[in-house]
C-alpha cells in the first residue's frame, strides 16, 4: 500500500512574548506553538501527521490540498519553502 502525502498551508505567528504559534487552516483545531521558527515548525509538521492519524482512525477523508501549495506566511511578507 503506498503511502500518501498531503501538503498544507502553515501559518506562523510571531507571539509578542517570543515564539511563533503555527496554525493549519485547512484542518479546524490544528494550532501548535515553538520557540523557534524551525521548532514551531517542527511542532506544525507533527500535529498535522497526529491530525491525519485521527481522520484515519475514525474513517474520515483527510482535507487534500494540491501538492504545490505549501507556504510560509507572515504578517509582512511570504518567504519560499525553498528557503527555509
Amino acid at each position: 500500500m503506498s503511502k500518501e502525502r498531503y501538503r498544507y498551508n502553515i501559518v506562523f505567528l510571531p507571539e509578542p512574548e517570543g515564539g511563533f504559534t503555527a496554525i493549519v487552516p485547512a484542518l479546524p483545531g490544528c494550532v501548535t506553538y515553538g520557540r523557534t521558527l524551525p521548532e514551531a515548525r517542527k511542532m506544525a509538521k507533527d500535529a498535522i501527521s497526529g491530525y491525519i492519524k485521527s481522520l484515519r482512525k475514525h474513517q474520515e477523508p483527510a482535507p487534500a490540498y494540491p501538492a504545490n501549495c505549501f507556504r510560509i506566511s507572515f504578517p509582512s511578507f511570504c518567504v519560499s519553502p525553498k528557503n527555509f
